[in-house]
C-alpha cells in the first residue's frame, strides 16, 4: 500500500511524536486518512502511532 506524501510525513511525525521529540503539527485529514489504516489512533492527548504505523513506517523508508 502506499501512502500519499502527506500520510507519510505524518506518520513519521507520529513517531518522532512517541519518541519524545517535538513535532510539527499534524494535518488532520491526513491523521484521520492513517487511523482509517489502521496505523494511528486518536486519544484525549491526540494523535499516537500504531505497532502497525511503525511497521508501515519501516517498510516505507
Amino acid at each position: 500500500m502506499a501512502l500519499s506524501d502527506g500520510q507519510l510525513e505524518a506518520l513519521k511525525n507520529l513517531a518522532r511524536k512517541q519518541a519524545g521529540e517535538d513535532v510539527d503539527w499534524i494535518n488532520i485529514s491526513h491523521a484521520r486518512a492513517l487511523t482509517d489504516l489502521g496505523f494511528a489512533q486518536r486519544d484525549r492527548v491526540g494523535w499516537k502511532i500504531t505497532p502497525e504505523g511503525l511497521e508501515a513506517l519501516a517498510a516505507a523508508t
